[in-house]
Order: C-alpha cells, then structure tokens, then sequence
C-alpha cells in the first residue's frame, strides 16, 4: 500500500469512528471496555501508592533504617560496628508495668507499656506531643508524656502526678503520634515515656524483669544496608542470644491477615470484572461486524481495497479502545480515591502521588480487550466479497475467528496472572473460567441435543412450540449465547457467594461478645478466688487455662537450637521461651486438623498448625522442654488451628491433661468485662496486687472499625462487577436482535401476532437464562470453595440451595436484558421490520 493509500485508510477509518461514536454503535463495547480498565487501575492506584507509601514511612515505623532488638543491653560490638561505619545510634528501652494514680487522685492502677528514652530519638520520623515543647523532644527529668487514653482510665489531668515504681512524675504532655509504636500485644496498652536518666531511680528494671532493648541507627543507605548485612549472621552465632534485627523488609503490619484477605477480594473483583468485559467485549464487537457486513459488501463494490478496509477498521477499533480505555484510567483514579475516603485511618491519606505504572497498565489491558477479543471478528470485514450485495448468504463471519480468539483469551489469561499480584488467586480464577467456559458449551449443547429430539408436538401451545424451535433452529448461536450468560452470572454467583461468607469470617474473627480483657499472672492458690471474684462481678464463661513457660530444646532426641533452623521466626522460637499449656477438653475455637486429641493422654501434646510447619514437625514427633529446669518429653498427637486474631486465649502447645502439679505454672483468664459493674478493674487489681491486666477494649473496637472500612471498601468495588455483569447480558442477548429481526420479519408477515411473539421471546430467555444461571450457580460452589480454601484460607460451607436460586435469578436477569436490549424489535411497523430485514 502506497502513501497515498494509507492517509486514505487513515481517513476512513477515522470517519467511520466519528460516525458510529455518533450513532453509538460502540456503545456497549466502549462501556466494557471502561469497565475492566476501571476496575484493575483503582486497585493499582490504590495499590501502588500503599506500596510507595509504606516504603517512604518504612524508615519512620522503625525509628531508624535498621533496630537491633534484645532483650538484654544491647552487645557492646553492635554499637562499636554501627559507629564505626558512621551511623548514628540511639537506644530505647520497652517494657510492660503498672501506673498507678495518686491515692489523692483515686489511687487507680493501669497497665501501661513504659518506653525510656534518651537525647536524639527517634532518629527517623517525628514524636509528637501535645502541647509540644519549646525545646525538649523527650520528656525532660521528672516529667512523663502518656497515651490520652491513659488519663481517661485514670482519671488524670495534665499537671498532676503518676506513680512508676518508686517514682512519681508530673504529666506534661499526651502523645499523639509516636513513629515506632509497632504492632506488638503489649503496644496496645497506653505508652508511658520517660527520660531513660530517670529509670533507674523507678527501680522497675530488676535481673528477672523482661525488657526490650531497641537500638536504632541512621544514616547513609548504603552504610544502614552493610549494617545489616554484618549485623545478621552475627545474631545467628551461637554466643549471641536474644537478639534479632528489624530492617525495611521485616516491618510490622497491624492486621495482616485481614487486609491481606481484602487485598486479594479486591483483586478478585477487579479479575471478575475485567474477565466479564471480555466476553462483553467479543460479543459486542462480533455484533457490530455482523451488521457492517452490508455496509463492507457496498464499499468494496464502490472499489474500497482489502488493505484499506483493514486498515480503517483496525484504526476505528484502536481509536475506540484508546478513548474508552483513557476514560476507564480517569474513572479508576477517581474510585481509588474513594478507596482512599473508605479507608481512612486505616491508611494514611498523605500517600504519596501515584506513580504512571497503574495508568500504563491500564491502557495496555484495554487495548489487549480489543485487540484479542474485538479485531478477530471486525478484521474479516476486510475479506466480505462484493458479491454479498446481491446474495446474503455469501461473506459471513467464518468459524476461524473462534480460534484466534483463543489464541486472544491465552494471551489475556496471561496478562490477568500478572496483575493479579497473587499466582494462587489468579490461577485459580482464570483457570476455573476457562474450564468453566468449555464446561458450560458442552452442557449447553448437550442440553440443546436433548432439545431438538424432545420438541412439543402439536398438543402444546404454539408459543412453545415456536420458542423451542427457535431455539433449537441456531445451535451454535444458542451455546454461545448460553455459554456467555453463564459465565456472566458466574461471576456475579462467585462474588455474593463469596462476599457474603468472607464477611462473615471476618465479623466472627472479632465478634461483638469477644473478650476484652486479659489477666495474666494469677497464682494457683489465688485461682478459686479469682474466679469467684469473676463470677460475683458477672462475668459470663471466661477462657481460663494454666500457662506455664517453657523451651523447646530437643525433637527426636536430637538437640536442637537457633543455628538449626533458616527461617527467622523458627530462629526466634528454638531461642526463647514459648507458651505451654494444658486441659484434657480441647479448646472449642481450635479446630484439629490432623490426629487425634485423647483426654487424659499422658505422654502426648498438641501443636498449633502455624509452629509445626515452621519448625518442621509432624505427628508422633517426640519433643523435649526445658520447663523451670525441668526437663519434660511428649510425642505430637494432634495438629490445631489456631486464630491469633480471635481474641481468645490461645497457645502454641497443649498437653491433653487435666492437672500437671509437678510444673510451675501461673493461671490466665480471658473474658468480656462486665457492663454494669463500677470500679470492676479498680477492685480487681487492688484484691490480687500481682496480677496484669490488659485492656483490649480500644483495640477491639478498632479491630471492628477496620473491618467495617474494609467491608466498605468491598462492596464499593463490587458494583463495577455487577455493571459488568450487566453488560454481558445485555450484550449475550442483543448479539441476537439482527437474526431474531429478520425471523420475526417472516412471522409477523405469515400472520403471527405481537402477543405471541412476544410470548415466544420471553419463554426463550426465561429458558435459557434459567439453564445458565443454573449451571454458573452450580460451578461457582466449585471456584468458590477452592478460592475460599486456597486463596482466602477460611472455612467455608457451600450453600446447596444455590444452583435453584440462581437458575431463577438467571431466568429474571436474561429476560430483564432481554426486554432492555430487544425492546424495538417488537414495536416496530411489519412493512419496517421487513424492509429492514430485506436490506
């Protein structure tokens, strides 16, 4: 093709795209097309700007590009190495303890998580306090700066005194941002901060207290990174104890498992949505070719070469994907900053701007839409032969654009994996549509082969007669037809199904009965009046269970220690002391999932899921623990899971017995404080002096409203599915209005009425509209329960009633679209429909 050639292409093709924009020809393939961009860019805005987000405030969350944490003072060659690569340090020292108010003030007590703090912290991100002072940036000796919680829970002002220890301290300031908090238990007590000048004189630090050290440095990157490098192997060797470090990779996310969950559903949805708009996408496209089939036959009669017709359309077909997938781009910004607005609190709504990455990808999806899913069908436009204006039959769209639409579907399954940021869910979801789709042709054309052998004789009514045979007179038509509305209401079946349940796993993670409290620390003789002390004030059904201290120092009766083991955590487990406990009834919210728990079992234990697979075991391991220098062995006999975002007491290890009086041992309690009882934590702490009290009544409560923003987030997303959803349909069952015009020109011509047509047409959709929802209810309990299992790991019991419920919203959705999408063709005068129908 000459210059000359390709600027007349150029032309057409642009004229042919004004003209269709203008007569909404594209309509419903633009619509899809926005819909599938939206939905993947506001989850990659949002995505991405958490990402540069989190990498921006990483320095900040640690207080420092690295912290070496102890739990003794920090070893003298981490400070002399950090110095003397030109680092900056700066240590803090954490630990739990009670504050008490003045006996003037009330004399109430609180557990309280201290922090010591000496000149220069934090070396990265800003404490800040209220009212902020002029010159300190820690508080000064004799002043302490508190939580606002913690003077609610006291009832303290500003000015008066708090009791630590041996010492009291004037309150002088509330703490409204503290850039290293964490994520640890013990955080979610109020912070206590003090000069670390005035610690000693508290007397709190004692040779058997359990303290943190936290050693920050800053400076140079590339020094911090060598920093670190040193710093790791040299925790691993076997004279360093207790120690571990915390660089940018190893941060601490609060409530991983819950946004981890939401992340991926909203993945899902944005998966669901952009593979709802490709089918949208090739029926569209094919129904637009069919009905410029005419129009093709009149320009290559009028001289119009193959080339240029390919070229205008091509040039049409990627005007019209730029267009929708640059308004999709602008959309999918728009709903990530609702993500934003759903989010607050959650996230910090200073993010950084997002990058052109999400945008980019954007862009490539919707031109990918159209070039696999709308060219195969537009370009044999090109190939219609002139002849086709004088013979209809000759130049229709051939078979072979099914194959290489195929080859299109590889090559989009292919970009979904990659912007699904999770292979699991993005197998799972792409493979189960696949074989769903092949599922779903070879039921429906089994369904229509039954069908044509069972059609209604005469004794039916003529209205079931006809819609059957109309039916059954396009077979190809009518499994493509099926097939897609099936995997439209797949979608929609998967994500209520899904998004219901999900919910709902997440509410009973953190029920609104949840314990809200936990006290440790009771000794055995205390026990019966703790109790009774419980039980007087209301409270109902407390967890209650021994804890008992232990080391894990042998399995198989090989010794075993930190250098035995890569992973950090099994490191981290071998190295310190763990949670034991016992009791012969297996606790209610620890599911078995392997073995057996025997009451009474003398020489057994159960291990939680989590820790066997980190360290490795399995059932009939033979352990040994150090308990208090006591040495105790047991074999594994049960696996657990366990939920650590239950809000229940919970352990790594269970011995399956009811009384274990040769260890030493502290008692534990975990239950919902009671409403309507006074002074209750007040009393309970003045009676047993010794024990720890952690108020969870705060942190419960957020847990609750980051489920709610989470929730919010879901559904908000979830409306672009069901557009898209809706799309399909529409465009399913408008891909048929050309045939059904040109039959109902012939009926309507032989006498046939408009009521009746109009009865054939609705017995048609309720028919097919049944059998795909149906069969799209009935795969998405398949996908659903693997999703669940595989990719969300929740339990998840499929509702059987489904595939009825969804045979009937599928008859009512396919006749609603069809009465949107094929409402003109009944209306119209018969001299019209004919004429039309001629042409």
């Amino acid at each position: 093709m000459n210059q000359q050639g390709w600027m007349h292409g150029l032309r057409l093709g642009g004229r042919n795209l004004w003209r269709d924009l203008r007569a909404g020809e594209l309509r419903l393939l633009m619509i899809s097309v926005s819909l599938a961009v939206a939905a993947l860019t506001a989850v990659g805005f949002l995505a991405d700007r958490m990402q540069t987000g989190l990498w921006r405030d990483a320095r900040q969350l640690l207080g420092g590009d690295a912290v070496v944490v102890s739990d003794q003072n920090t070893p003298p060659n981490f400070v002399q190495q950090a110095r003397q690569m030109g680092l900056q340090t700066n240590t803090n020292i954490t630990f739990p303890t009670m504050a008490r108010a003045m006996s003037e003030q009330g004399g109430a007590s609180r557990l309280v998580a201290l922090k010591a703090v000496e000149p220069g912290y934090p070396l990265r991100g800003q404490l800040q306090v209220s009212p902020q002072p002029a010159a300190a940036s820690i508080p000064p000796s004799g002043q302490v700066w508190v939580d606002p919680a913690l003077l609610d829970n006291l009832k303290l002002q500003a000015g008066q005194m708090l009791g630590l220890g041996d010492r009291s301290f004037r309150i002088t300031a509330t703490i409204e941002r503290e850039p290293d908090r964490g994520a640890g238990f013990m955080t979610f007590a109020p912070r206590v901060m003090i000069n670390a000048a005035d610690l000693p004189s508290t007397g709190l630090v004692q040779p058997a207290s359990r303290v943190t050290w936290r050693m920050a440095v800053a400076g140079d990157t590339a020094a911090a990174e060598r920093f670190v490098q040193w710093a790791k192997p040299e925790v691993e060797q076997s004279h360093v104890r207790g120690v571990q470090i915390e660089s940018l990779d190893s941060g601490r996310p609060e409530m991983r498992q819950t946004l981890d969950r939401a992340a991926q559903f909203l993945n899902l949805v944005a998966l669901l949505a952009a593979l709802l708009c490709a089918v949208a996408v090739a029926l569209a496209a094919r129904s637009f070719a069919e009905r410029q089939l005419d129009a093709c036959a009149l320009l290559r009669v009028l001289g119009q070469s193959q080339r240029t017709l390919t070229l205008s359309y091509g040039l049409e077909f990627l005007g019209a994907g730029l267009l929708a997938s640059a308004v999709g781009v602008a959309v999918g910004y728009g709903v990530h900053l609702g993500f934003v607005l759903l989010l607050a609190g959650l996230i910090d709504a200073q993010l950084p701007p997002a990058t052109l990455q999400p945008a980019l990808m954007g862009l490539g999806m919707g031109l990918t839409l159209l070039v696999a899913f709308g060219l195969p069908p537009v370009l044999q436009l090109a190939k219609v032969p002139p002849l086709r204006v004088i013979r209809r039959d000759l130049g229709g769209l051939q078979v072979r654009s099914g194959l290489v639409l195929a080859m299109g579907l590889v090559g989009f399954a292919l970009t979904l994996l990659m912007v699904s940021r999770n292979l699991t869910l993005g197998l799972i979801t792409v493979g189960g549509f696949a074989v769903a789709l092949l599922v779903f042709a070879g039921l429906a054309a089994a369904a229509l082969w039954l069908l044509r052998r069972t059609v209604p004789g005469e004794q039916a009514p003529g209205w079931l007669r006809l819609a059957t045979r109309q039916v059954a007179a396009r077979p190809v038509f009518a499994v493509v037809q099926v097939s897609a509305l099936s995997v439209g209401l797949l979608a929609l079946a998967l994500l209520v199904l899904l998004r219901t349940d999900l919910i709902a796993s997440w509410r009973q993670a953190t029920p609104a009965n949840a314990p809200d409290r936990f006290v440790i620390n009771v000794q055995p003789e205390q026990a019966t009046d703790f109790l009774a002390s419980l039980n007087k004030a209301g409270v109902q059904s407390p967890d209650w269970f021994p804890m008992i201290r232990g080391r894990l120092v042998a399995i198989n009766g090989r010794e075993v220690g930190p250098t035995d083991f890569e992973a950090d955590r099994a490191k981290r487990l071998i190295d310190r002391e763990i949670n034991l406990s016992h009791s012969a009834t297996l606790p209610a919210h620890n599911p078995l999932t392997a073995g057996r728990w025997v009451p009474e079992e003398a020489d057994g234990v159960s291990v939680e899921q989590g820790i066997a697979d980190t360290l490795g075991l399995k059932l009939g391991d033979q352990l040994r623990f150090d308990i208090a220098g006591q040495p105790r062995e047991a074999r594994i006999t049960s696996l657990r899971k366990v939920d650590w975002t239950s809000m229940r007491a919970n352990f790594f290890m269970m011995f399956p017995v009811s009384q274990m009086p040769d260890l030493p041992m502290t008692y534990m309690a975990a239950f919902r404080s009671p409403q309507s009882a006074a002074g209750f934590d007040n009393a309970l702490v003045n009676q047993f002096p010794n024990i720890t009290s952690v108020d969870m009544r705060s942190t419960l409560a957020q847990v609750q409203r980051v489920m709610d923003q989470v929730i919010r987030a879901v559904e908000y997303l979830f409306a672009f599915t069901l557009a898209a959803g809706l799309m399909v349909l529409l465009a399913a069952v408008g891909a048929s209005r050309q045939a059904r015009e040109r039959e109902y020109a012939i009926m309507r011509a032989l006498g046939a009425g408009r009521a009746l047509l109009a009865q054939v047409q609705r017995t048609e959709l309720l028919g097919l509209g049944w059998l795909a929802g149906f069969m799209a209810s009935s795969m998405a309990l398949a996908v659903g329960w693997a999703l669940a299992r595989y990719a969300f790991e929740f339990a998840w019991q499929p509702p059987l009633w489904a595939p009825l419920a969804g045979g009937a919203l599928g008859a009512l959705l396919a006749w609603a679209a069809g009465s949107l999408s094929l409402s003109g063709v009944l209306r119209q005068p018969v001299m019209q429909t004919l004429r039309q129908a001629a042409e």
